[in-house]
């Protein structure tokens, strides 16, 4: 009766024992799953397990009773440990792929130089750039030529003028100027000139209108010497925009056909195109802008340079007025005695 009895208690124990250790493995078992995002719901089922063992447990209370947490836990504990490792492996191959298509994309983009713009534009867009460097050359080559002209003539002719201004006649002034040429030694020229082709004659009216007529010529001959490259200069400063914008036109059809070939509007395919259009209407600009600065400049210069032209055209006007002057008073004299 005790042995039975002890057995009795025995199992007893034997079972709370069982129900105490199983209790915190299925207390694991039910949050787990809840706690993280990542889809582990495998081990929802194993939880269960513990339930059927206690039958089993109380049929033989010494021999199977023990093992039962032992072989539980690791069930439940494996599948967790498992799972971010499957996780990891889904989310590996995304950022493989990224980086892919980034190293894809890198060696696509390329250096947009003005130079590899200019060397990878189409045949018209280059043809209009090498027209416009060229009409850009022709520019500051007319004004540092014009610039040494008008500023020597300028010189020359101020010069000129000192020396004439306290002569007395025609051949005076001649031999203050020497054979030096210039505008004002041909404006004594043509005056002289006329009053030994008008000897004989009484009308000094006549000549003097002659001489005037003879120095008009020669101012306008001046005029447009001294002119010379500054129609360069009005063409390109007014035309260089609109040849710019045409290759600019040109280059942005072009890039759209290319867009419309590869089906793709991302910014390393279309930006190379559209700044090698834009390049041309760059260049335009660079070469209109200071040929409108030059050609108003040489505007003034060339003005104030008439003036002076004028100024020697009077001088010569009034050394003839007193020759004439000085001879019919030598003729009255004579006349007189």
């Amino acid at each position: 009766m005790k042995i039975t009895s002890f057995q009795a208690s025995l199992a007893a124990a034997v079972l709370l024992a069982a129900t105490w250790l199983a209790a915190p493995v299925s207390a694991q078992t039910q949050t787990q799953p809840a706690a993280p995002a990542r889809p582990v719901a495998a081990p929802a089922p194993v939880a269960a397990q513990p339930a059927p063992a206690a039958p089993t447990v109380a049929a033989q209370p010494s021999a199977i009773a023990a093992p039962a947490p032992s072989t539980t836990a690791p069930a439940l504990v494996r599948p967790a440990a498992a799972a971010p490792s499957a996780t990891e492996a889904a989310v590996a191959p995304a950022s493989d792929t990224g980086g892919t298509a980034k190293a894809g994309i890198v060696p696509a983009m390329k250096e947009l130089s003005p130079w590899v713009m200019f060397m990878s534009a189409d045949i018209i867009v280059k043809a209009v750039m090498i027209g416009l460097a060229f009409a850009s050359l022709v520019t500051w080559t007319v004004f540092i030529a014009k610039s040494i002209e008008l500023s020597v003539a300028s010189a020359k002719l101020r010069s000129a003028l000192k020396k004439v201004a306290e002569v007395r006649s025609l051949a005076e002034a001649q031999m203050a100027l020497g054979s030096k040429e210039g505008i004002l030694p041909s404006f004594l020229t043509a005056a002289l000139r006329e009053a030994r082709m008008s000897a004989g004659l009484s009308s000094d009216t006549g000549i003097k209108e002659r001489a005037a007529s003879s120095f008009a010529e020669i101012v306008r001959a001046e005029q447009r010497r001294i002119r010379i490259g500054m129609g360069f200069l009005a063409t390109i400063g007014s035309t260089s925009p609109f040849v710019g914008l045409f290759g600019t036109v040109w280059g942005i059809m072009n890039s759209f056909i290319g867009i419309s070939k590869s089906q793709t509007t991302n910014l390393a395919v279309v930006a190379p195109g559209i700044a090698e259009a834009l390049l041309a209407t760059a260049i335009g600009l660079v070469a209109a802008i200071p040929a409108v600065i030059i050609y108003n400049h040489f505007s003034r210069v060339t003005k104030s340079y008439l003036e002076l032209v004028s100024r020697a055209s009077g001088a010569a006007a009034r050394l003839l007025s007193r020759d004439l002057d000085r001879s019919h008073g030598s003729a009255h004299s004579r006349a007189a005695e």
